[in-house]
């Protein structure tokens, strides 16, 4: 009975969630969860997390889409991965909530115990386990100053780029959602190699040490944005 009631309030939790926005955004069902690709709530409907409600803000706080329902949401409660019906059972990153419908766990054991958020892992560790990393440069808005560091696309996160201040930091300081996004070359300038991303109105402005550098950071870029994520896909890509 204990269990019943258990399944019984994560239906119901997880029912008035994906009713809950009142957008053209159809939601899915709760028997649909993981069965089939949601369509994602769109980065410019929100402001906030769509389930612990902080605002969204360019550092410290960046938007993620849980790949089981769709929605919205931070860094912190996107950091789960589930096995997903509809990509072959492979681990996807979820929010909390899916999580636990789609486990039966609730994940605040794994935060406490032996699971950290990317965020929380060291830049050697991640960095040992990418596939790309290196310094480069990002621009600010006028493009005359920026802010260099250590930037990686993890093999467990490859949508993800993720920004430290230095290569042995413990902890990524933010992180750009590379998926939907588009890769622009920009001519060379005063011997600095820049490259963008673009999508709508945002748009980040890299600069690397090399030319060759430049040319591998947008391979790699333009692989996430398009959601290449298995060496399978590479080789079609290529």
């Amino acid at each position: 009975q204990d269990a019943i009631d258990r399944k019984e309030k994560r239906s119901e939790t997880f029912k008035a969630a994906v009713h809950g926005l009142e957008t053209d955004t159809p939601a899915l069902k709760t028997e649909e969860l993981g069965r089939r690709a949601p369509q994602w709530v769109r980065d410019n409907l929100v402001t906030m997390c769509m389930r612990c409600k902080e605002p969204f803000n360019a550092i410290t706080r960046r938007r993620h889409h849980c790949r089981a329902c769709g929605y919205v949401v931070c860094a912190r409660c996107s950091d789960y991965k589930a096995e997903l019906q509809y990509d072959g059972n492979r681990p996807n990153r979820v929010c909390q909530e899916c999580y636990t419908f789609l486990t039966g766990h609730t994940g605040l054991e794994d935060r406490e115990g032996k699971h950290k958020g990317i965020l929380e892992k060291g830049a050697a560790e991640v960095s040992s386990r990418s596939l790309l990393c290196s310094s480069l440069q990002l621009l600010d808005k006028n493009g005359k100053g920026g802010t260099r560091g250590w930037f990686v696309i993890p093999q467990d996160d490859p949508l993800v780029l993720y920004i430290y201040a230095a290569p042995q930091d413990v902890r990524a300081h933010t992180s750009i959602p590379l998926l939907g996004y588009q890769v622009r070359d920009m001519p060379q300038s005063e011997s600095r190699h820049l490259f963008q991303l673009a999508q709508s109105r945002q748009v980040f402005t890299f600069v690397a040490d090399t030319e060759e550098l430049k040319r591998r950071w947008m391979r790699a870029m333009a692989r996430s944005a398009a959601g290449i994520t298995h060496p399978e896909e590479e080789e079609e890509d290529a």
